[in-house]
């Protein structure tokens, strides 16, 4: 865990001038400090602690704890955050979760997320349904995905050879012409 502090020369991903936001680096060109200290480690702790070092551990483990505001929204965060396009589709599902998490807690972002996912899902599903029911490649359009369904294997003294139906030539490649009310 480390705190961003301005360092000297660009550090961290190299190259760079001072200053220098690199996107590459997790902390946006500034050489991250370790608040923690060497304490972080248990194995550092049972080594020994000094009295000096015992007050610093209990005082940062007492800064780890969130006062009861906290985590706190600030809408110009999410305004910088998402684009006016993703505040936009994710809309409906916020505003719902907002007025629901009074009744179900925390658990609201779990429910928002798998909701949205499903919902995605579902409207994929019926794309797919209507663009194949509607939009197929048919004597009508030159467009869509052509399916076809071959003829199953019957090889001859097999059961069925006798009964499997043949096309007559003008049954080739009709493209549903044959149910037209033409």
């Amino acid at each position: 865990m480390g705190v961003p502090v301005q360092g000297e020369g660009g550090g961290g991903g190299g190259g760079g001038g001072a200053g220098e936001k690199l996107a590459s680096s997790d902390t946006g060109g500034v050489k991250a400090m370790n608040i923690a200290s060497r304490l972080v480690n248990e194995r550092e702790r049972l080594a020994g602690m000094s009295d000096e070092e015992r007050a610093f551990r209990r005082q940062w483990l007492h800064d780890q704890h969130l006062a009861p505001s906290e985590p706190r929204f600030v809408p110009e965060y999410h305004r910088e955050r998402f684009n006016p396009i993703r505040r936009f589709y994710k809309w409906p599902l916020d505003t719902l979760a907002t007025k629901m998490h009074p009744v179900v807690g925390n658990k609201i972002h779990y429910i928002r997320y798998f909701t949205g996912k499903i919902a995605m899902f579902g409207f994929t599903v019926l794309g797919i349904h209507y663009y194949f029911k509607y939009r197929g490649n048919d004597w009508i359009n030159k467009s869509g995905w052509r399916v076809s369904m071959s003829r199953p294997r019957i090889l001859e003294g097999e059961p069925g050879y006798e009964e499997r139906k043949l096309k007559k030539p003008s049954e080739y490649l009709v493209r549903g012409f044959e149910k037209s009310p033409i």
